[in-house]
């Protein structure tokens, strides 16, 4: 059954926006929080104490969606931007969600596509990532989505603005008293991914002057460049820990783009996964080889960098070196 609820929310600082929301149902199968407990003196079981984030490995969790519409009102140059974010997270019940059985709020990815790209294309990838015990929120931007007739790339300007806008909103919404998000999403733990022109600006709200998002955890870059039309400066301040991902056979965004981001960087935590032979679509829609490899790095770096479980930099490391396919590097070490 289709559920349609809208409601007004309004943000300080920012103006007033109107948030629509359409509703479907869970799909995938139904996950459950690890359990455990250490005996106490008395042989009476303690349960264990809850932990930094409901962590989880990729499948732990069955994935629920559910999709929203903001309308944000960007000023009389831009007008009202209308974001179709679709939101896949850890389909739990509300004992869970109020955190009787150990778990607590889950840390957000907000996602960028690529140019005339829209987030079903990344489906398989998304959802593995929901699956690990994340809520991950895939925004089609306005003017570049793969519904739009006449795409205006000149407009991936004013996407990281829309990106912070949604991570608001979601945030807002998870602090409501009911709904499906409701007591979800965390409010500090928050990082950005993008693919293609989604990752030009995932880069930008991560490590240029005139974007930057402050409190980003962590930010992954897939077959990125630094987009000139930004006006600032790169890396003039500290940036979150950074994964760069890159094909070697990529024509689009090419192996100099990615590397140039990766390199500029002298001080920042930042790795770099080379994909060999992959082009720039295969690695990040559907399911064949190398996504696996880019599935088990990226879960491996948000566990380490934004949920803070206590993954180590070793099991990113060993994820992304597989012989003949993929070599991680980091530090500015080239592959």
């Amino acid at each position: 059954m289709l559920v349609v609820l809208a409601f007004v929310v309004v943000v300080l600082g920012v103006g007033g926006y109107i948030a629509t929301q359409a509703a479907t149902g869970p799909s995938g199968r139904s996950g459950q929080p690890r359990a455990g407990g250490t005996p106490s003196r008395s042989g009476t079981p303690t349960p264990s104490p809850p932990p930094p984030h409901p962590s989880g490995a990729m499948g732990d969790y069955g994935v629920a969606e559910h999709r929203y519409t903001f309308t944000e009102h960007a000023g009389a140059t831009l007008g009202n931007r209308v974001l179709d974010v679709i939101v896949r997270y850890p389909a739990v019940g509300q004992a869970q969600k109020s955190g009787s059985q150990g778990t607590s709020e889950f840390p957000l990815i907000v996602f960028a596509p690529g140019y005339r790209q829209c987030s079903a294309s990344y489906n398989i990838l998304l959802r593995e990532w929901a699956s690990a015990g994340y809520v991950v929120a895939a925004v089609n931007f306005p003017r570049t989505n793969c519904y739009v007739a006449k795409p205006d790339e000149a407009d991936l300007v004013n996407q990281p603005a829309d990106l912070i806008f949604a991570a608001h909103q979601l945030q807002q919404i998870s602090s409501l008293s009911s709904g499906p998000l409701s007591g979800v999403i965390s409010s500090t733990k928050v990082a950005v991914a993008g693919h293609s022109d989604g990752g030009d600006t995932v880069a930008a709200l991560a490590a240029m002057s005139c974007c930057r998002y402050p409190g980003l955890r962590a930010a992954l870059v897939l077959s990125g460049a630094e987009w000139p039309a930004f006006a600032g400066h790169w890396y003039s301040a500290p940036t979150p820990p950074m994964l760069f991902v890159q094909g070697t056979a990529d024509t689009i965004n090419p192996p100099a783009a990615s590397m140039q981001l990766y390199e500029t960087d002298k001080s920042g935590i930042r790795y770099y996964l080379q994909l060999d032979n992959a082009d720039h679509l295969m690695p990040y829609e559907g399911d064949r080889p190398p996504e696996p490899i880019v599935a088990r790095v990226t879960i491996a770096f948000f566990d380490h960098f934004l949920a803070g479980d206590g993954t180590t930099v070793d099991a990113i490391r060993h994820s992304g070196d597989v012989a003949g396919m993929s070599k991680l590097v980091g530090s500015g070490v080239l592959p």
